[in-house]
C-alpha cells in the first residue's frame, strides 16, 4: 500500500503550495517515474534553499520524501519538531555520520522515498563533484529504484520583484541503476552529470557571481575526503 503522509509533512507543503504553484508559475513533468510505493532513491540538483521545497510539492501527489538534511536545522527550536514531523535525517556535515547513513538505509528498506543531492550542498554557482554517499545507499538497498530529479528557477525566488517560473522534471537515469562493476562515486557521479546535463549550475543570491569550478583534489585529497564523506552528505537542506 502506498504510505501515508505525516500530518508535519502535509502542513508544511501545503503552506509552500501557493508560493510554488501560484507565484512560482511550477511545471511538473515525468511525475508518472516516481512509484507510488516501495523503496526510492531520488537524486537532484541543489543551487537553492529552495529546491527542496519545491521538489517536495512537485513530488506531493505521489511521494512523501525524507531527505537528509544539515542536523544544525535541528538546533533552531521549532524547526528541529517539524523536521522530525516530516521524517527528515539529520546529518553531521563532513563528520562520516554512520548513524544518518544506516536511518536512510533503514528507511529505504522499510519502503521510503530518501532524497538526496549527489553534489552534498548547494552549489552557490560553483561546479561540484559528486559525493560518493548516494552510490553508498544504492549498493546498501540494490532494490531500490532510482529517479532522478532536476529544478530550476528556484534562484529566482528571493528576486522580488522578479516572478520565478519553476520547472521540476523527474526521469530515470539513462543508464539505470548500479552497474556490474560500478563504484560507489561512479554511480553518483554518473547521475549528476545527467542532471547537471538538463539542469545547468545557477548562481543563488539576488546579485549572482559567474559560475566557478572547484579545484582539484590531488590523489591524497581525494582519498582523505572520500574517508569522511557520507551519503551527499554535505546537504544545505533537504537532500
Amino acid at each position: 500500500m502506498p504510505e501515508k503522509f505525516t500530518f508535519a509533512y502535509r502542513a508544511v507543503m501545503a503552506v509552500s503550495k501557493p508560493i510554488c504553484r501560484q507565484w512560482g508559475r511550477l511545471e511538473v513533468s515525468g511525475l508518472e517515474h516516481m512509484p507510488l510505493e516501495g523503496p526510492v532513491l531520488l537524486a537532484g540538483n541543489h543551487d537553492s534553499y529552495w529546491d527542496p521545497i519545491a521538489i517536495g510539492v512537485a513530488a506531493r501527489p505521489r511521494r512523501q520524501i525524507k531527505a537528509l538534511a544539515k542536523s544544525t536545522l535541528w538546533k533552531v527550536g521549532v524547526v528541529g519538531k517539524v523536521l522530525d514531523g516530516m521524517g527528515q535525517i539529520p546529518i553531521d556535515r563532513g563528520k562520516g555520520d554512520v548513524g544518518a547513513l544506516s536511518r536512510a538505509i533503514e528507511e529505504l528498506r522499510a519502503g521510503a522515498c530518501i532524497g538526496i543531492f549527489p553534489e552534498g550542498t548547494r552549489s552557490q554557482g560553483r561546479v561540484l563533484r559528486a559525493r560518493s554517499g548516494f552510490g553508498r545507499l544504492a549498493e546498501a538497498v540494490p532494490e531500490a529504484q532510482i529517479v532522478c530529479c532536476t529544478v530550476e528557477g528556484t534562484v529566482d525566488i528571493p528576486r522580488f520583484p522578479k516572478r520565478p517560473t519553476l520547472r521540476v522534471r523527474f526521469f530515470p537515469p539513462a543508464g539505470g541503476n548500479l552497474r556490474p562493476g560500478e563504484s560507489a562515486g561512479e554511480l553518483s557521479a554518473r547521475l549528476l552529470e545527467e542532471i547537471r546535463s538538463h539542469a545547468p549550475i545557477e548562481a543563488c543570491g539576488r546579485k549572482p557571481r559567474p559560475v566557478r569550478v572547484e579545484a582539484p583534489e590531488t590523489p591524497e585529497g581525494t582519498a582523505d575526503a572520500l574517508a569522511r564523506e557520507t551519503a551527499g552528505t554535505t546537504s544545505d537542506g533537504h537532500a
